[in-house]
């Protein structure tokens, strides 16, 4: 039945001069008829590029909402439009709005994780994989990094700037211990751990590499390991072993699922190219100061 629905697929997105982007939590059926799969702001960059003009993304909205700022002559879609973001709710533009008033003059780095509307009322954006180079590219002594504390507390390991924190989190990330590394470690003593820069700083202390989902692909790849532990949300794994076939990938916490990653399936990427359905468009007064965030960052990221 997969077979069939993923050749529907395909034909719909050649009809339509579409392209199918999937992030790398989400499940393998998906993954597999995408076109490009990685983590968000990387697959919204590529996709930018393209010649296609509907971006069908297989993720959670501010991920469509990425794609839209840099892309606002192509149709986003986004099959499930109730697939969204713990992480990047913890934040509202008016929050933000009252803490830029408290803290005057200090520059705020904001998550890709995050609504459109707050990336416009941000002084650049940031990744999990940039986010140190960003800090330090700022001329200034202190900044205003959000949503996640944990990605801003293993940021502040790696600047001499003050960072001041926003108090939220990918619950996911979240939930991993110190301990259940340790245990795993004691388990797998040749095997090296893999974190996501969004788990706690006493997890990324225990790491071989803190690094982003793309990262830890090419991590595994480059690595003469041959086993590796990883803390990150539990579809990661498809795409390391996919990536790496002669590896072995244990994930230290089966309890790092995110349901809102798991919503579409490819009857609603089928529906959603079948209706045109599942529109996401950010609106030009939010768009462009949104996009200047985002293309500081990328200013940084190529230098």
């Amino acid at each position: 039945m997969d077979v069939e629905i993923q050749s529907r697929i395909k034909a719909l997105l050649k009809q339509k001069n579409a392209i199918l982007l999937a992030h790398n939590y989400q499940p393998p059926e998906i993954q597999d008829v995408a076109d490009f799969c990685g983590d968000s702001l990387e697959l919204s960059i590529r996709a930018a590029e393209t010649q296609a003009e509907v971006l069908v993304f297989c993720g959670v909205h501010f991920m469509a909402e990425t794609a839209s700022i840099l892309s606002p002559q192509k149709t986003v879609l986004l099959p499930r439009t109730d697939a969204g973001c713990p992480m990047a709710d913890m934040v509202t533009p008016e929050a933000l709005q009252a803490r830029i008033e408290s803290l005057p003059g200090v520059p705020v780095v904001t998550y890709v994780n995050s609504s459109a509307a707050v990336k416009a009322l941000s002084t650049i954006c940031c990744t999990s994989a940039n986010a140190a180079a960003v800090v330090n590219s700022l001329d200034a002594d202190e900044v205003l990094m959000v949503p996640d504390r944990n990605l801003a507390r293993n940021t502040a390991a790696q600047t001499d700037k003050k960072v001041h924190l926003w108090d939220g989190c990918c619950p996911f990330h979240d939930i991993l211990t110190p301990e259940m590394v340790l245990a795993a470690k004691a388990a797998h003593p040749e095997a090296l751990f893999l974190a996501h820069p969004e788990c706690l700083p006493e997890v990324v202390a225990l790491a071989d590499a803190a690094v982003s989902t793309s990262g830890m692909i090419r991590f595994a790849r480059d690595s003469q390991a041959s086993t590796f532990l990883v803390g990150t949300e539990v579809g990661m794994h498809y795409p390391l072993q996919k990536a790496c076939p002669d590896k072995e990938f244990i994930m230290v916490s089966e309890r790092m699922h995110c349901d809102d990653m798991k919503k579409i399936s490819l009857e609603d990427v089928l529906r959603c190219l079948e209706t045109m359905g599942g529109e996401v468009k950010v609106p030009e007064d939010i768009r462009v100061p949104a996009l200047t965030a985002v293309e500081r960052m990328i200013a940084v990221t190529a230098s």
